[in-house]
Order: C-alpha cells, then structure tokens, then sequence
C-alpha cells in the first residue's frame, strides 16, 4: 500500500505532463467531477488514462505519503474558493460542446486538446480561481508548510499509522512517512 506513489520527478517531457494535466481537467469537467483521482499509464510519450472514476479518492497519509500535502491543500483551496465565492455545481453536462470538438476534422490532435482545455477551463473557472487564491489566500502555501512541519501533523501521522499498521510494523512506517513528508517539506523550501 504504502509504495503504490513513488516520489519521482522530471520523468515526463514538458509536453507530456502537460498533456496529462489537460486530459485529467478535461475529464473531470466533461463529468463534473470535483473531486477526483486520475491515474493514466504513460508509454514514450504516449498517455493513456486508466483509472478516472474515484468518487471517494484515497487521500490518506499513507497512501500519498510526500504527496499529501498537495492534495490537502489543492482540497482546502478549492472548496474554500467554492463557498467564499458562492461557486454552484453545475449538473448540465454540456457533452455536444466536447463531441463537437472531437468530430472537428479540422483539428488535429493538439488542437483538440487545446480546445478541450479551454472548456475545462472555462467549466473550472481556472483563471478566476488562480486571481482569488493569490487575493485571499496569500500565504496559505506557508501555513501549510508550517503545519506538516509541526506538532499536531505529526500527531496525525502518529495516530494513523497506529490505527493502520500492526505494533511491530509502526516503528518503521512512522519513519518512513515522516521521511517522505519530511522530503516533501525541503523540496517546497528549495
């Protein structure tokens, strides 16, 4: 369980990663999902999505380890933007404006994804959500390094590791997870 994330960085090229972000926004706005993990299978440069449905995402210490704070924090951010903003669900899916793009034979791949992530923008009100974070959470990004950093994250991570793995195994996974947290603590600060 605790090895299914590797903490592993740059192995994508530019275009790559930006391609499975796009495709990852595309769907979740194409369903109107707000929360949601997204796995895909990556081979050369070729993405390949795989598993998209988790209604209920495991976001758990000690799934995600170094990348929980991320995900924390990506969570806090969006429905703190959500509510102050007064942000509804949209349940209309809208699915013609995506066909429409895909039975484009005009567009060739590329294009396609771009006009996708335009929708997925526009569905997720990216930009406007990007100018209220930096307005009115400035300086969540530091408060959350301070909290992983300190006494009550540690207690949490205590507590679960505790309630997840036996008595002789608690030892080495609170080291472990402190150590990957603890990574992910130095690479915000680099």
């Amino acid at each position: 369980m605790h090895e299914r994330y590797a903490v592993s960085h740059d192995f994508l090229t530019a275009a790559t990663g930006d391609e499975v972000i796009t495709i990852s926004r595309l769907i979740n706005a194409f369903f109107r999902w707000e929360f949601n993990s997204c796995e895909s299978l990556i081979r050369g440069t070729e993405v390949h999505p795989i598993d998209y449905a988790n209604a209920c995402p495991d976001v758990a210490v000690t799934s995600l380890h170094y990348y929980f704070p991320w995900a924390i924090s990506a969570l806090v951010k969006w429905s703190v933007f959500s509510l102050a903003t007064g942000r509804r669900t949209k349940v209309d899916l809208t699915t013609e404006r995506y066909f429409a793009i895909a039975d484009d034979d005009s567009l060739d791949y590329d294009a396609k994804i771009e006009a996708y992530l335009a929708l997925a923008d526009e569905y997720f009100e990216t930009a406007k959500y990007h100018e209220w974070c930096a307005a009115n959470l400035p300086h969540f990004d530091d408060q959350l390094k301070d909290w992983v950093a300190g006494q009550d994250f540690d207690r949490i991570l205590r507590e679960t590791v505790a309630t997840t793995y036996p008595l002789h195994e608690q030892e080495k996974f609170l080291a472990h997870f402190r150590g990957l947290t603890g990574l992910w603590l130095s690479d915000q600060s680099a």
